[in-house]
């Protein structure tokens, strides 16, 4: 029976992810959501201002203390190691969900392309950075990062073992392609607003402030091979540090 209600929740956990995975993409790109990054203001510039930095700290902070080592090995007197992971992505959807939920537009433009080719071009890249996002977990074992992998090893009764060192296709050239995903997804607009600058700005912060909390973690866990990996392969662009090695782990933060 803890088998199986282990599972089912490690399910319902993956699938709350990708709905709000999916709804991020609509927030924003402004499409096809209720509320989006630049729907109508409704507060003053001021207050929203406060209100939207509140909501992406926290986000940071859930994302990122959570996914330590340390809090981890406390997090889990008290919760069950099997749905250590699958609690951790239910506690990001949580501060996801409200971040867009309680998100205040506050207006302004910064640019607006109005050449429509240029347009098509933004819109190819926002679909790439998303793309990217997506196919990179898969590299990496998509079920394990958001513990499917985790609660149905024990619902079949085997151990959990941890993944190997790899670095399959775009590892090879970058040591984080997951985070490259998110900068095009995030600054890739026909229409940068106020608000979605206050936005990608925050956000590309918290991603280089995320890349070095979980470079320490991966040098702890994998030593001189992700130490090797780091200085032969670069971190977010594929220009410098080329040359051919085998291995990298990639754990989102």
């Amino acid at each position: 029976m803890k088998r199986t209600l282990f599972f089912s929740y490690g399910v319902v956990c993956y699938l709350v992810f990708f709905g709000t995975f999916l709804y991020a993409i609509g927030f924003v790109g402004n499409i096809l959501v209720p509320k989006s990054i630049d729907s109508a203001a409704t507060l003053p510039f001021g207050e929203a201002l406060l209100i939207n930095a509140a909501l992406l700290g926290l986000f940071a902070l859930q994302h990122s203390v959570m996914a330590r080592q340390g809090f981890k090995k406390w997090w889990t007197k008290f919760v069950p190691v099997e749905i250590e992971r699958s609690t951790y992505v239910m506690f990001t959807n949580v501060a996801l969900i409200l971040m867009f939920w309680q998100w205040q537009p506050m207006g302004g433009m910064i640019w607006n392309i109005e050449n429509t080719a240029v347009q098509y071009v933004t819109y190819a890249l926002f679909g790439l950075g998303w793309l990217l996002v997506l196919v990179s977990t898969f590299l990496i074992n998509h079920f394990d990062l958001f513990g499917l992998r985790q609660v149905w090893l024990q619902l079949t009764g085997k151990k959990y073992t941890n993944l190997g060192f790899v670095t399959p296709g775009p590892y090879k050239m970058i040591r984080h392609p997951l985070y490259l995903g998110f900068l095009l997804a995030f600054w890739s607009t026909p229409v940068m607003t106020v608000t979605h600058l206050v936005f990608a700005i925050a956000t590309t912060g918290y991603i280089f402030v995320a890349i070095w909390l979980e470079e320490k973690d991966l040098v702890t866990i994998h030593g001189s091979d992700y130490a090797e990996y780091r200085k032969k392969v670069p971190m977010i662009l594929p220009v410098g540090k080329k040359k051919k090695l085998e291995g990298a782990y990639d754990q989102a933060v």
